[in-house]
């Protein structure tokens, strides 16, 4: 494991930045499980565990807010490019520990795959261009390393718990305004994004 919390470039303490994530207010039975296979690593050393009001899926990040003029035309684009995508059906059985977080990769893929293309088409269309794709696996992280270290402790700890999966249906997402402050992420939506239906 490593930490999460290196400052990437650009970052800094009380900087924002717009990003077009799933996020997911409402969603009672997957944040019961969330809480399932967090209870376990609660209090291990190492790990910060994501309250359930900040669980996101990270799609696409738009630059940050002192920086970027074109944030109402993206965000227009890309209402119109979802509008045509269908509602995603998302799977969370178990989570994985990556050498940053402890995330669940939802399955299958594509229906949010399909809505994370329609977004990059929308910043393409005002741009002209959009930052390279570095090979996007979709994952909603519900805990973070702090620390460098073994990541046994919280494998052995994820092994205790049986959960039944939750299967959810993403009908909207957000453009965001989000903070990277106290090993937290936290935002505030700026304009919700239907997809169709």
């Amino acid at each position: 494991m490593r930490s999460h919390w290196w400052w990437r470039p650009g970052w800094r303490a009380g900087r924002e930045l717009y990003a077009v994530h799933t996020t997911f207010g409402g969603q009672d039975g997957l944040h019961d499980l969330v809480r399932a296979w967090q209870e376990p690593l609660r209090g291990l050393p190492g790990l910060d565990v994501l309250p359930i009001e900040w669980l996101h899926l990270t799609m696409q990040g738009l630059g940050f807010t002192d920086e970027v003029e074109d944030v109402d035309a993206i965000a227009e684009a890309v209402r119109l490019r979802l509008a045509e995508v269908e509602p995603a059906r998302l799977t969370f059985d178990r989570p994985v520990v990556d050498p940053e977080s402890v995330q669940f990769r939802p399955l299958p893929a594509e229906g949010i795959d399909r809505a994370r293309r329609a977004v990059r088409q929308g910043v393409r269309e005002v741009r002209g261009e959009v930052d390279e794709d570095d090979g996007w696996t979709p994952h909603m992280s519900i805990a973070y390393s702090d620390a460098d270290g073994p990541a046994e402790p919280y494998e052995r700890a994820l092994a205790t718990v049986t959960a039944a999966p939750a299967t959810i249906t993403v009908r909207r997402i957000q453009l965001i305004v989000i903070r990277r402050d106290g090993h937290l992420y936290r935002w505030k939506v700026h304009t919700p994004l239907d997809l169709a239906g």
